[in-house]
């Protein structure tokens, strides 16, 4: 099978072609490298587009940006190494590649280190194989010559003595660095490495702006459906305040109807003709309310509760209207300071609270619906911050204002 990559035998990354392996090498110091016929991942985030090339930079590009899901597109990109490019580190095919390529250069033995070649040959290796093994290994360090004979023992040409262009032995020579360049080299190669960090860290930042902003306008609609929803139920709840005073004023209707006919029977006199009395509206069908079930059932409560009291005090309607005021203080202040202890603890000792409320049938009854709880001994009533239900707090404020202002308010 085709190589599809180098490895670099010093750390085991993989490359895709031999300029990327020069780089590593420049940046690195390895030179150990071999062809691989694994492939270079390239995995394609399916929600920005970003490519990465090892599963750690996929899992670094996740964390940053919460990205997860990639498309493995190793296979559809994979091509084989092409090794006809000049290269700096070892790959013992170029020197075939460079006798069959059809042009008759000068073949001159590469230049290697003097003293590694000394060093290899103290070491019993002949001069043939230490002098290739230096020059496929990049002529970088005796370490590397080891590990390339060790990997290649078994070539047929491993004691020949490689051959190369006399013009690809000169500008390997002319190429080679002093230190002094190499430093200014690396620093290079370490400032391009920088600049592109940056980049990609604003790219990133640009993404996290994008994805501030896409949960900013979520959240707003989030609200501007809440606030519809509530409107909505405001609406539902004003019609079924209409249908209960019109439902009020027929019974009132019937009831004078019924007296009428009564006195005019105790008067000895004859019933009123049925053409001439007005005919009765046909009753009203009952609709079935569109609020949400735990609130609609606590607003039933809520509404026999005020009728108790009213009809408790029938006869006194300014202490009646007062006791429906203070209550929608109470409920009134809980809606617009929930966290504020002192509006949802009351002293049912105090002696406004008892002339106002306490001493009124079905007062205390009503804040217990609302979610005051007594403790203490009953000494006060508590709403429990984290019980503080606001659809029910706003539906104790309606009940309240509908039977202050409704004259027909629990008359039937």
């Amino acid at each position: 099978m085709a190589g599809l990559s180098l490895r670099c035998g010093d750390c085991g990354a993989h490359l895709k072609s031999v300029e990327e392996a020069q780089e590593h090498a420049e940046l690195t110091s390895h030179s150990n490298f071999s062809e691989s016929t694994e492939a270079v991942l390239h995995l394609v985030c399916t929600t920005c587009g970003k490519p990465c090339r090892t599963k750690t930079e996929s899992d670094l590009h996740t964390k940053r940006t919460g990205h997860s899901d990639f498309v493995d597109r190793t296979m559809e990109e994979a091509k084989s190494v092409d090794l006809e490019a000049p290269v700096k580190v070892g790959d013992h095919r170029s020197e075939s590649a460079a006798s069959e390529s059809g042009n008759h250069q000068e073949m001159v033995v590469p230049e290697v280190d003097k003293n590694l070649l000394g060093d290899l040959e103290a070491m019993g290796f002949p001069s043939a194989r230490a002098t290739r093994a230096l020059y496929f290994s990049g002529n970088g360090s005796l370490e590397a010559a080891v590990n390339w004979i060790a990997d290649h023992e078994d070539d047929k040409d491993i004691d020949e003595i490689p051959l190369v262009p006399a013009k690809t032995n000169a500008e390997a020579a002319k190429t080679s660095l002093t230190p002094e360049e190499a430093k200014v080299k690396a620093q290079e190669l370490r400032e391009r490495a920088r600049k592109k960090k940056e980049e990609e860290e604003k790219r990133m930042e640009r993404e996290r702006e994008k994805e501030r902003i896409r949960i900013g306008r979520d959240l707003l609609e989030a609200k501007r459906i809440e606030e519809e929803n509530e409107r909505k139920r405001m609406l539902a709840l004003r019609q079924a305040e209409k249908e209960e005073e019109k439902r009020a004023r027929e019974k009132i209707r019937q009831k004078l109807e019924e007296d009428k006919a009564e006195r005019r029977r105790k008067l000895g006199l004859p019933p009123e003709e049925p053409g001439t009395a007005r005919p009765s509206a046909p009753p009203m069908r009952e609709r079935t309310s569109a609020l949400p079930i735990k609130p609609a059932t606590k607003m039933e409560h809520m509404r026999d509760c005020l009728r108790s009291l009213k009809l408790a005090h029938k006869e006194e309607d300014a202490k009646v209207k007062r006791a429906f005021q203070t209550l929608l203080t109470y409920v009134g202040n809980v809606a617009k300071n929930p966290n504020e202890e002192k509006f949802r603890k009351i002293r049912t000792t105090n002696a406004t609270f008892q002339d106002r409320v306490g001493s009124m049938t079905g007062g205390i009854q009503f804040l217990e619906i609302c979610g005051f709880e007594k403790i203490e001994e009953g000494e006060f009533l508590y709403l429990p911050k984290e019980k503080v239900d606001t659809a029910v707090i706003n539906s104790a404020g309606a009940e309240l204002t509908s039977a202050i202002n409704n004259p027909f308010f629990g008359i039937l």
